[in-house]
């Protein structure tokens, strides 16, 4: 019987609403936590990079035992489902404690900096690895899957937009002038929010593609990912695409304070750069229905690469800078919807090839991948913006500026290019997709047949 319009869309709308959750927490660590530790909590910037560079590579192992953790789960609820709900009253707390300044010496800051955000990091595996883990056993149609990841990024993207255009504001009015309660005050609030969602998104979603296989062991899911070559691929990309990301968020700030000189241009950028991409987003499963997914992703690259040469050319120029903003969040929602839509794919050809089923791992291993990539873009802004002569609410060196300037534009822009050649060199899945999906689809109705003649002879 055909599922009705309201239950297709409670399903698509709790499985967007959870990375609205996250979103929250995680765009507000992208382009606030860095400042904050520097220009708030008084740590040194060098030590923040070793510390960001440190903490997500610890917190990438967690990812990949999250992922086994997931690949052998079993509970009425499924098996990515019930971390929704074991994870998200810590992970709101956490969100708090990694934004207070407690009353220690620089090294006892620096010590609790550190073991909160590791903490929150944890937490964010908990509930995020888990959610995005599920896509392929919420349905086995790619269409729909296009679907409900373009649902994910555009509650994704109101969260991060909440928090891009609200939090500055907030910590203003919330503290009074204090910069330290204002910010506190403010992961109250988004904290408070995220945990209410991730609740909210395990009592709305439903996983209905069920998978019984042996027990997942490291060496089990080395076997389902060694032959996996369109996972690999994809895998290589996270590298460059994510690495490109987290260059350009982490120095947003420091690029519209320091360089351009515009405190107002900060709020207004980072609430471009997280709600224009919701237009993006609309596009892709219109897109998705009339081009190869690999395709799709070239184009949203490609407009996100006319972006950054706006706003490389624009130079200090506010209206320039704002347009080159425009175009390439437009490109970059395209790319994050596509983008997931693509990472369930590589999960079907492991199955297709090897009979095992590596979705929890498999997407671990993704976010231990961009938490890689997240660590070396923290790591190399830290020293970059160190070896300039930073120094926080100072007048910048030349050298620093330069840092600053590079890390928001000319970095990323290289990484988006490399994207763009491995990409459309080395991604076939998409030529062959549909067939795989077909002898899937006749493999389980197969067995399907089989459980039920078995029944039938058992009464």
């Amino acid at each position: 019987m055909a599922e009705s319009t309201l239950n297709i869309w409670r399903q698509r709308v709790g499985y967007g609403i959870a990375d609205l959750s996250c979103n929250l927490v995680w765009q507000l660590i992208s382009l606030y936590l860095m400042f904050f530790y520097t220009d708030v909590m008084g740590l040194p910037a060098y030590y923040v990079g070793i510390m960001f560079l440190v903490t997500r590579l610890v917190d990438g192992v967690a990812d990949v035992l999250m992922g086994l953790v997931i690949d052998n789960t079993s509970t009425r609820w499924g098996r990515c489902r019930p971390w929704l709900l074991i994870g998200a009253v810590p992970f709101g707390v956490l969100c708090v404690l990694v934004f207070y300044v407690p009353d220690f010496s620089t090294t006892g800051r620096l010590i609790y900096a550190f073991v909160t955000y590791l903490c929150l990091s944890f937490l964010y595996t908990i509930v995020n690895i888990p959610f995005c883990a599920m896509l392929p056993f919420l349905t086995a149609d790619s269409q729909e899957r296009t679907t409900l990841s373009s649902v994910r990024i555009l509650l994704g993207s109101l969260g991060a937009t909440i928090v891009a255009v609200a939090t500055l504001p907030l910590v203003a009015s919330l503290g009074n002038g204090n910069q330290s309660q204002g910010f506190l005050y403010t992961a109250i609030v988004f904290g408070v929010i995220a945990t209410f969602f991730l609740l909210v998104s395990f009592s709305n979603v439903k996983e209905k593609i069920t998978v019984t296989q042996e027990r997942m062991t490291l060496a089990r899911a080395w076997r389902g990912l060694k032959s996996n070559t369109p996972w690999k691929v994809f895998a290589f990309n996270i590298f460059l695409m994510w690495g490109a990301f987290f260059f350009q968020t982490g120095a947003l700030v420091y690029f519209f304070h320091y360089y351009v000189g515009s405190t107002e241009l900060t709020a207004i950028i980072a609430g471009i750069t997280t709600f224009v991409p919701l237009l993006g987003t609309l596009t892709v499963p219109f897109l998705a229905s009339r081009m190869k997914k690999r395709q799709v992703y070239l184009v949203a690259s490609g407009i996100n690469l006319a972006g950054m040469a706006v706003m490389i050319l624009s130079e200090v120029n506010h209206y320039g800078l704002i347009a080159g903003a425009v175009i390439l969040s437009i490109g970059a929602g395209q790319r994050l919807a596509i983008y997931f839509s693509m990472q369930a794919d590589p999960v079907d050809y492991g199955v297709w090839k090897t009979g095992i089923n590596t979705a929890g791992i498999l997407t671990s291993i993704n976010g231990f991948l961009g938490k890689v990539a997240m660590a070396g873009a923290g790591a190399i802004t830290g020293f970059l913006l160190s070896s300039g002569g930073y120094m926080a609410n100072a007048a910048q060196t030349p050298e620093a500026l330069f840092a600053i300037k590079s890390c928001y534009l000319y970095i990323p822009t290289g990484l988006i290019i490399a994207s763009m050649l491995w990409i459309g060199k080395f991604y076939k899945l998409d030529d062959d997709y549909s067939l795989i999906r077909d002898e899937l689809d006749v493999e389980s109705h197969s067995k399907k047949n089989k459980s039920d003649i078995s029944k039938t002879a058992t009464i």
